[in-house]
C-alpha cells in the first residue's frame, strides 16, 4: 500500500509537470503559428504591430544571470568556506543565521533597495570607476544614463541568490569527514591548503547543487530584476545600458495585454522559461553525472 501511495505522488507530480507545459503550449498557439522558429532570433518586441521577437529578452535574461552567478558563486563560496572552517564559533553561529534570513526577505525589498540605494550607487561611483579602469572594454564603455541597466540588475540577483549558495555550501562543507582534514594537515598542509585543496573538492557535488539551485533562481526572478533593469528590449554590449529578462515583460506587460498573438507571446515566453529550467536541471544532472563517474573510475 505504502508503495503504491508513492507511486501515485510521483505520477501525480509528472501530471502537474505535463499538463502545465500542455497548458503553456496551448496559450502560446497564436504566438507559435504567427512566428515560429524565428520568435527566438527576432528582435523586434512591438505591442502595437504585433512584432514579436525574443532575442533581447533572451539575452538580458542570460546575461544577467551570468553576472549573478559569477559574483554569488566566488563571494559564496569563500563566505561558507570562512563560516564552517575559520570563523571561531560565536562569530560562525550568528553569522550563519543571519545569512539563512536574508534568503527569506521577499523580492520586492531587494527590488526596493536595489531601485533607491543600488541604483544611485551604480549611477555616480561604481560605473564611472569601471568605466574609467576597464573602459576599453565593450562591455565596460558606453553612456552611464541611469543606474537602472543590465550592470544593477546583475548586482540585485547576486545579492539575492548569495544567501543560498553560502547557507547550502557551508552546510555541505561542514558535512565533510574530519579524517580528511586531518589526513592532510598530518602530511603538512596548511589550513587554508586543507580547505582549498581537500575539502572544497571533496564538498564540490553539493556546491555545484547550490549553484544550480542559486541559477534557477536568478533565471526566473521576475519583481526585484523589473525594478532596476530599465526594462527596454534591446541588445547592447554594455552593461550600462537597460535591458529586459523574459520574466519582466511577463510581469510588466501580461496585465495589459489584448489581442491573441500579443497574449500568446507573453506566454510563449513561459514556455522558454519553463523550457530553459528542463535543460538548466538536464545539464546540471549530466554533469553531476560525469563527476561521479569520474570519481569512481
Amino acid at each position: 500500500m505504502f508503495l503504491i501511495a508513492i507511486y501515485a505522488a510521483s505520477g501525480f507530480f509528472v501530471l502537474l509537470v505535463l499538463l502545465l507545459f500542455a497548458s503553456l503550449v496551448k496559450g502560446s498557439w497564436p504566438a507559435l503559428a504567427a512566428f515560429g522558429a524565428k520568435f527566438l532570433w527576432t528582435s523586434e518586441w512591438n505591442p502595437v504591430t504585433e512584432q514579436f521577437g525574443a532575442l533581447p529578452l533572451i539575452f538580458g535574461t542570460v546575461v544577467s544571470s551570468t553576472i549573478a552567478i559569477v559574483l554569488a558563486g566566488l563571494v559564496g563560496i569563500l563566505a561558507a568556506a570562512y563560516l564552517a572552517e575559520f570563523a571561531p564559533r560565536w562569530l560562525a553561529r550568528p553569522l550563519s543565521f543571519v545569512i539563512e534570513l536574508l534568503a527569506a526577505v521577499p523580492s520586492v525589498v531587494f527590488g526596493l533597495w536595489g531601485l533607491f540605494v543600488l541604483a544611485p550607487f551604480v549611477r555616480v561611483a561604481l560605473a564611472p570607476s569601471l568605466q574609467h579602469a576597464f573602459g576599453f572594454l565593450p562591455i565596460f564603455s558606453g553612456p552611464i544614463s541611469t543606474g537602472t541597466n543590465m550592470l544593477t540588475a546583475g548586482l540585485i540577483l547576486a545579492l539575492m541568490i548569495l544567501p543560498t549558495v553560502t547557507a547550502i555550501s557551508r552546510e555541505v562543507i561542514v558535512a565533510i569527514a574530519q579524517d580528511l582534514r586531518e589526513a592532510s594537515m598530518s602530511l603538512g598542509a596548511t589550513k587554508w591548503e586543507t580547505v582549498s585543496r581537500v575539502v572544497i573538492p571533496a564538498a564540490r557535488v553539493g556546491i555545484f547543487g547550490a549553484i544550480v539551485l542559486a541559477l534557477g533562481r536568478a533565471i526566473g526572478e521576475t519583481i526585484a530584476t523589473t525594478m532596476v533593469i530599465g526594462n527596454k528590449p534591446v541588445i547592447a554590449a554594455s552593461l550600462f545600458a537597460p535591458s529586459y529578462t523574459l520574466a519582466s515583460v511577463i510581469a510588466n506587460e501580461f496585465t495589459e495585454a489584448n489581442g491573441d498573438v500579443y497574449i500568446g507571446a507573453l506566454l510563449e515566453l513561459g514556455l522558454l522559461l519553463f523550457l530553459v529550467s528542463f535543460i538548466v536541471n538536464g545539464l546540471a544532472r549530466l554533469l553531476l553525472f560525469t563527476v561521479l563517474k569520474g570519481d569512481r573510475a
